[in-house]
């Protein structure tokens, strides 16, 4: 027999607080029915099925994946974006979800689902009241007047506002990649970085130097961290590169996960290598006065 579970629905990236107030609602619900929560998402953005532009995503898949794990969900079903699911009605949609096991759902009032997104929060409801099933629409949320939305938050970070960003999304805006060799420019200067690579479709911080922490199989560090194009020594294309502080170890080929938190200056040319390593010496100062203080 199938485990019962009550299923959030949704596309979830970034997993904000909006997200978040569905997730507990869904938790709490399966606490009083004795069941397991669980949440859906898509392998990849719904759009990029169709023509025009397809927003670049908060989160990787895996990332996401971390995320709703993090906030109570014991089972997350990832979607293919696929045309014979995108064109399915929303009634066929939800009735495979029952097969595999759902016994109810929770969505936002502002979810869309189905063939044509002919599916919505009303229609979901009237469904589950037929058959007799739980449901719950959680409204839309808001901090300081503003509507909670992937959206506007995509647009803080893309703007360099990463406290905003960090507020709305009730957590760290977060990369995972793996590390890679580059031109290992930072060791002649006393200061070593990670290359990390951003998985594609995802979006990339304003170009400047942020307070970060880091995750790695060793542990969680500080970081100074850039994102840019490093004009001072004529960088080829757009890389991350975290310094870590008080790390001393081999990361190259690995998965880390950088955890962004303030945005501390633009990236800029600097008139020689030693102006540039005083000013990330001085950046890092700044990273460990904030988490001392944070």
């Amino acid at each position: 027999m199938k485990e019962k579970k009550i299923i959030a629905l949704g596309f979830f990236d970034g997993v904000h607080l909006g997200h978040q107030a569905l997730l507990k609602e869904c938790v709490a619900l399966t606490k009083q029915l004795n069941m397991e929560p669980a949440a859906i998402t898509f392998h990849r953005h719904p759009q990029s099925l169709f023509s025009g532009g397809v927003p670049l995503l908060l989160n990787s898949l895996e990332d996401r994946h971390r995320l709703l794990q993090q906030y109570g969900m014991s089972q997350v079903i990832t979607v293919p974006v696929s045309p014979e699911i995108m064109q399915m009605p929303w009634q066929e949609f939800l009735s495979v979800l029952l097969s595999s096991g759902a016994a109810g759902f929770v969505c936002g009032a502002d979810f869309r689902f189905g063939h044509r997104g002919e599916g919505n929060a009303r229609l979901l409801a009237e469904f589950c009241k037929e058959r007799n099933l739980p449901c719950i629409i959680v409204p839309d949320q808001t901090l300081d007047g503003v509507r909670i939305s992937s959206t506007y938050i995509r647009e803080q970070i893309e703007q360099g506002d990463m406290e905003t960003a960090v507020r709305f999304l009730g957590h760290p805006h977060i990369v995972s990649g793996q590390v890679i060799r580059g031109q290992q420019l930072g060791r002649k200067i006393g200061i070593p970085t990670a290359n990390l690579l951003i998985p594609q479709g995802v979006i990339v911080p304003k170009f400047g130097v942020y307070a970060c922490r880091i995750t790695t199989d060793m542990g969680e560090f500080s970081a100074v961290t850039n994102v840019g194009t490093r004009p001072t020594v004529a960088g080829n294309g757009v890389t991350v590169e975290p310094w870590i502080l008080d790390f001393d170890g081999d990361l190259y080929g690995k998965i880390v996960t950088l955890s962004f938190y303030r945005f501390l200056r633009p990236e800029k040319k600097f008139p020689t290598l030693a102006d540039l390593q005083a000013e990330i010496q001085k950046n890092a100062a700044q990273v460990r006065n904030f988490f001392e203080k944070t």
